[in-house]
This record gives structure tokens, sequence and C-alpha cells, in this order.
């Protein structure tokens, strides 16, 4: 039997712990695995293009543990009352190839995607910073403004979305919240939005070379969160931030991020800074309190395999609902998968005869 760790499951462990626990302990989770980045098997994600979307495998290893995600990115599917995001995944033991559970992973992308996005921040944003901008204001602008106001200390939020109902949710769910300290503002414009920030996260959807941020938004000292561009041909930064002199680029996987992510526009030898590198220490993060950084995050498998176990940790210490599927036959033989499946009676009776003379 394998532990199935469904969506009614990971809303009892969040709920549990709270959402800001939880992503502080999946942020922790996250920057120790970066920080063991030779232990891992890695290759860029196995993706599958259609003019409306992608479907993704994303694998990885540390040869004691395998886990892989499916994941979908489909901007239209809201319009069907879709998910513009789905997964799902699993973790497995190497030693046997058995796997130990299979899990939902939509909730759980958007929780280790804030996640990582804090473990970046932590590592490149001005100690000081207190305010961000939150362009996008879809399905996963919940996650990252919790994580940043629990992790950072964000104590303003300046919203933008090109859909004003975007914004109204995301409003609402916030003061449901009821964050601490938290001074939300709902902005006209992304200009209006960036003016005065220290963090700029982008998240929005649309699967095209969007330039949301423009160099005239951009000041110094900023930390640019750059979240939604994650596959060929979806963009949203200007090129000429990622080219300025005063820009450090910091990306996850770099073979990776040079197809996804918003260096795809930029020429193959421009220098890029892998984060892993940054927290051991192998380079620098922020140089200077007028440089600007960005984190092109465009989500490696590396956060899920790392979200997986730690799912699996909370699924197994914690009280609540417990559930597991015959997701493998249980055989007395491990040599008679057939006698399992139900071999006719009169061949079974001959078997037994058989072995019997």
């Amino acid at each position: 039997m394998v532990d199935f760790i469904g969506t009614g499951r990971v809303r009892e462990l969040v709920q549990d712990l709270g959402p800001g626990p939880f992503i502080a302990g999946l942020a922790r989770e996250i920057e120790a695995d970066y920080r063991r980045w030779e232990a891992f098997e890695k290759s860029p994600r196995h993706a599958t293009h259609s003019p409306v979307g992608v479907i993704e495998l994303m694998p990885a290893c540390d040869g004691r543990q395998y886990a892989f995600k499916y994941v979908n990115g489909h901007p239209k599917n809201t319009a069907k009352g879709l998910l513009t995001v789905m997964a799902f995944g699993m973790l497995a033991d190497v030693d046997t190839g058995y796997p130990r559970a299979l899990a939902e992973m939509t909730f759980t992308t958007a929780l280790r995607t804030a996640a990582t996005s804090v473990v970046a921040a932590r590592a490149l944003a001005r100690a000081d910073s207190r305010v961000m901008a939150l362009i996008g204001n879809g399905a996963q602008s919940e996650f990252q403004t919790i994580a940043f106001h629990s992790e950072l200390g964000v104590r303003e939020l300046r919203l933008y979305d090109v859909d004003p109902q975007a914004t109204d949710k995301l409003i609402s769910n916030l003061n449901l919240l009821r964050l601490p300290g938290l001074r939300v503002l709902r902005c006209g414009s992304v200009a209006q939005a960036c003016a005065g920030a220290d963090i700029v996260t982008t998240i929005t959807a649309d699967k095209r070379n969007a330039v949301i941020l423009r160099p005239e938004m951009i000041a110094p000292g900023m930390h640019l969160n750059a979240v939604g561009g994650d596959c060929p041909g979806k963009t949203e930064l200007h090129p000429d931030i990622l080219c300025s002199a005063q820009t450090r680029v910091v990306v996850e996987f770099e073979p990776q991020s040079r197809i996804e992510g918003e260096i795809q526009q930029m020429p193959a030898d421009f220098p890029v800074v892998e984060l892993a590198d940054v927290l051991t220490g192998r380079r620098v993060g922020r140089s200077s309190e007028r440089e600007v950084t960005v984190f092109d995050s465009v989500g490696f498998a590396l956060e899920d395999f790392a979200a997986l176990r730690y799912l699996y940790r909370l699924h197994r210490e914690r009280r609540g609902t417990r559930t597991q599927i015959d997701l493998i036959p249980d055989l007395e033989d491990p040599k008679d998968l057939y006698g399992q499946l139900g071999a006719p009676r009169t061949a079974r009776a001959a078997v037994a005869e058989l072995a019997e003379a």
C-alpha cells in the first residue's frame, strides 16, 4: 500500500500548522537541499508544448530518494472554470524503486513557489525591505503575501492586476487572514505599484512575451522576484532591466532557465548566478545596497523533491486523515504476478497439482 496525500490532507496539514509556519518549514527544507546541490541528479524538465499551454514532467534524485511532478500551465483554463496550474507527484525509494507516497501538488506547488521566493529574497533583497509590489493577483498571490509577510517582514503590499476582480479576491482573502501590521494598497497601474517598493513580485499568467516591468520602474536597490515567466515564449521583464550593469540575475538551474526564464531573451553567454552558489557562499548574492537583484524563478524539480519529502514527513508525524491506496500489487509470491491478477481456477488447480506431484 502507498500513502496517498490528497488535497484534503494537505488542507488539513496547512490548517493544523498555519500557512505561515507551513511555508517557513518548507523554505528550510528547500534551502537545505539547495545547500547540498551536488548530491542531486539534475536535468531540465521535460515539456510538451501546445498553442494554449504546456504539460511538464519534473524529476529529481539525490541517490536515496527519487521524486517527480506532473504539472500543467494553461492560462486560458480559468475561462472554462479550470485551474491554470494543476499538479501531482510521487516520492520513491531508489533502493527498491517502490513509491512511498502519491501526492497532490496543486496546493503544494503554490506553497513551495512562495517558499522558494522567500529563500531567494532572504539572500538577495536588502535586509530593510518592507514594501512589496505584487503584480498579478491570481492563484498564487496569497501564498506569496503570506511568505513575504511572515518570513521577510513585509509590512506594505501594493497590488495591481489587469483583472480588478483578481485584486478584489486577494484583498478579500487577506482581510480574512488578518496578517498583523500589513497595510494593503490597491494601485491603478504597474508603475504606481512599483513606486516606493523594495521588492517587486511579478506573477502573471499570460503565455506570451509580455513586458510587465520596464526600466523606468526600477529603482536602485530593488529586488525583483520574477515568478511568472516560466516557459519558452513567456516573459515579464524588459530585457534592458536584465542587461543593466547594475543588475545581478540569479537563477535556479541555468540550463533550464536559459530555455524558460527571463534570460531566454538574452544571449547564450549572458552571465547569471545559480541560487545554490549564493546559498553556499560560493558566489555573492548582493554586492551593494544600490544593486538591483533579479530572481529569475521558473520552478525547479529540487524544490518539488523537498516539498514531497516535507509533505510525507508531516503526513506521517501528525494526526488526522491517513489514506493508503493499493497502487502496487501485494504478492505472496513476487514471481507470480499473473496469479494475483486472477488466473482461472482450473489453471490454479493445475499448478497446485503439479507442485504436489
